[in-house]
C-alpha cells in the first residue's frame, strides 16, 4: 500500500476543491486533491477543458467560466488524484499529536509527484482535510420513479456534458427547481426540443417568497438568469404544466408516459419514452457523517447539512467542509467558499498569521455573502412542500433493497424509533448507495407516523466504507501482520 503525506487532503475537484487548492498552494501548503472524476471540475463545470461538444456555447456563460479555474488548479502545483475514491477518514496519533488519515482507492495507476502510484489502496497523511464533495439529486420517490426511462435531471445533464448525449424529443421534465429550467434552455439553445415541462411548484409558494426579494435583489444576476431561461422555454413553444400535483411516471417493463394533476384540477396524461425528474439538490454528507461531523436539519431547505462555523471548520479537528456539501448555495459561491477554508487551514497550519488571514478574507467574504442573499428566495420557492416528500405507501423508497413507504410506516408505526433502526428492521439503507437515496426520505416517513420532527428522528449512522469496495481493496489497507495475505481473518 503507498503512503503519501501533505500538509491539505482535498476531496472533491468541484469548484470549491479547486479554489481551496489553488489558495492554499499559494500559502506555501503541500495539497493531495482527490476525486471520483476523471477530470477537474465537479459536476458544474464537467468536462469543461475537454467537452466532446463541438459547440459548448448552448451551455452557457456559467458552464465556460469554470475553465479558468480548472487550469488555474492544473497549474497550481497541487497533487491531483483523479477516479480516486475516499472511502475512510479518521485522526491517528503521531509523535506530534494527531493526524488525519484518509484511506483511498484508485481506478487507475498515475503519475503523482514524479512518483509512480498504482492502482489501488492508498493512505493520505494529512495535517488537515477539506471535504469539498458537492451535492447530489434531492430523491424523489413517486410510483413509476424506478423504471427503466426514468431519470434525473442533474444525470441527464452529466451525460450532456461529458459525452455530448441528448434525450429525444418525447421528453418530458417533471418537477421544480432551477436546474429544470436550466437544462431545457440549454437543449433547446443546442437545438434540441423536449416534449413538456411540468413543474410541481405550489402556487401558494409566491406569496411567502415575495418578503425574500428586496434581499435577493442584491443578487439580482440571478434573478436575471432565471428569468432568461424560462423565456426561452416559453419562446420554444414548449408545452408548461404549472402547479402539479400527484405526480406519477406510467408504464409496465419501462416508462410510457406521466400523469399529474395541474393547479387548475385538471387531469392529464403526457406520453414520453424518457421522463426526467427533479426537485433540487442537497448536499452530499455521507463522508463526512463517518468521518464524524455534525449534522443539522435545515428545514427552510428540508435536508441535512453539516455544522460548520463561517471558515467552513467542523467539530472534528482537521477536517473542514466547503462548498455544496456544506450547504446549497451554487457553484460561485462554492468557489469562494473554498478559498475561506484554505484562508483559514494555512492560519491554523501555521503558515499564515490570523491577522493576514483577516485582511485576505474581505474580498471573498463579501463575494460570498452576495451569493448568499439570493438562497432565502430559492428555497422559499422550490424547497418541496412537506406532503410531496412523503410517499404513498406502495412506493419503493430503498431502491436498493426494494423497501416501500407503507413497510417503513407499519415498522414505525410499531415504535422503530430511527433510520438506524428501521435499518435493522427492513434492510432500508443497506444497499449499494449506503442511504443516500433513501435517508431523507426514511426519516421523513418515521417523523411523520411518529408525530416528530427530522432532526430529532435522524439520520442512518453512516461507517466506512462509505461505497462499495473490494476485499482486496480493503486487505491492502490491513497492515502486513494481519494474516489476510494468508488466508486468514484478523481476529
Amino acid at each position: 500500500m503507498t503512503d503519501l503525506r501533505s500538509d491539505l487532503l482535498i476531496v472533491g475537484a468541484g469548484p470549491a476543491g479547486m479554489a481551496a487548492a489553488c489558495e492554499a498552494r499559494e500559502r506555501g501548503l503541500s495539497v493531495v486533491l482527490a476525486d471520483e472524476g476523471h477530470a477537474p471540475g465537479g459536476q458544474i463545470y464537467r468536462d469543461a477543458a475537454t467537452s466532446p461538444l463541438r459547440d459548448t456555447s448552448a451551455l452557457g456563460k456559467d458552464y465556460a467560466a469554470g475553465r479558468p479555474l480548472i487550469e488555474r488548479f492544473r497549474a497550481c502545483g497541487a497533487q491531483y488524484l483523479p477516479q480516486t475514491l475516499v472511502w475512510q477518514i479518521a485522526n491517528e496519533p503521531y509523535a506530534g499529536g494527531t493526524e488525519a488519515v484518509a484511506m483511498l482507492t484508485r481506478g487507475n495507476s498515475a503519475d503523482v509527484a514524479g512518483a509512480s502510484v498504482d492502482a489501488g489502496t492508498l493512505a493520505v497523511h494529512a495535517r488537515a482535510v477539506l471535504i469539498a464533495t458537492g451535492a447530489q439529486e434531492r430523491p424523489w420517490p413517486i410510483r413509476g420513479w424506478t423504471l427503466p426511462g426514468v431519470m434525473g435531471v442533474a444525470a441527464a445533464q452529466s451525460a450532456f456534458k461529458s459525452a455530448g448525449l441528448v434525450p429525444c424529443a418525447q421528453t418530458v421534465l417533471v418537477g421544480s427547481g432551477p436546474l429544470l429550467w436550466l437544462f431545457a434552455s440549454q437543449l433547446l439553445n443546442a437545438g434540441r426540443r423536449i416534449g413538456a415541462i411540468v413543474d410541481t411548484t405550489p402556487s401558494n409558494v409566491y406569496a411567502d417568497a415575495l418578503r425574500h426579494v428586496p434581499r435577493a435583489l442584491r443578487a439580482a444576476d440571478y434573478l436575471l438568469k432565471g428569468w432568461r431561461m424560462m423565456r426561452t422555454v416559453r419562446r420554444a413553444g414548449i408545452a408548461i404544466h404549472r402547479h402539479a400535483r400527484d405526480v406519477e411516471v406510467i408504464g409496465d417493463t419501462q416508462a410510457r408516459g406521466v400523469r399529474f394533476i395541474d393547479g387548475k384540477g385538471n387531469a392529464h396524461r403526457l406520453d414520453a419514452s424518457l421522463v426526467l425528474l427533479h426537485q433540487g439538490v442537497i448536499p452530499s454528507t455521507n463522508l463526512a457523517r463517518a468521518t464524524g461531523c455534525a449534522h443539522e436539519w435545515d428545514a427552510n431547505s428540508a435536508c441535512w447539512r453539516p455544522r460548520t462555523d463561517a471558515w467552513g471548520r467542523s467539530n472534528v479537528e482537521h477536517v473542514w467542509i466547503a462548498g455544496d456539501g456544506a450547504g446549497i448555495a451554487g457553484a460561485q459561491a462554492a468557489t469562494w467558499a473554498g478559498m475561506l477554508a484554505a484562508l483559514d487551514i494555512a492560519a491554523r497550519l501555521g503558515a499564515l498569521d490570523m491577522s493576514a488571514r483577516d485582511r485576505a478574507s474581505r474580498a471573498p467574504r463579501a463575494a460570498l455573502n452576495r451569493h448568499l442573499t439570493v438562497r432565502p428566495l430559492l428555497d422559499a420557492l422550490y424547497t418541496p412542500p412537506h406532503a410531496s416528500r412523503l410517499p404513498a405507501d406502495d412506493v419503493i423508497v430503498c431502491r436498493c433493497e426494494e423497501v416501500t413507504a407503507g413497510e417503513i410506516r407499519r415498522i414505525a408505526a410499531q415504535g422503530c424509533m430511527g433510520p438506524n433502526q428501521m435499518k435493522a428492521f427492513s434492510r432500508c439503507g443497506m444497499g449499494p448507495c449506503q442511504g443516500r437515496w433513501c435517508g431523507s426520505t426514511v426519516a421523513e416517513v418515521i417523523a411523520s407516523v411518529q408525530a416528530r420532527k427530522p432532526e430529532d428522528v435522524g439520520y442512518y449512522r453512516i461507517r466506512a466504507p462509505i461505497k462499495p469496495v473490494t476485499i482486496a481493496q480493503l486487505a491492502q489497507a490491513l497492515p502486513a501482520d494481519a494474516g489476510v495475505a494468508r488466508g486468514e481473518f484478523p481476529s
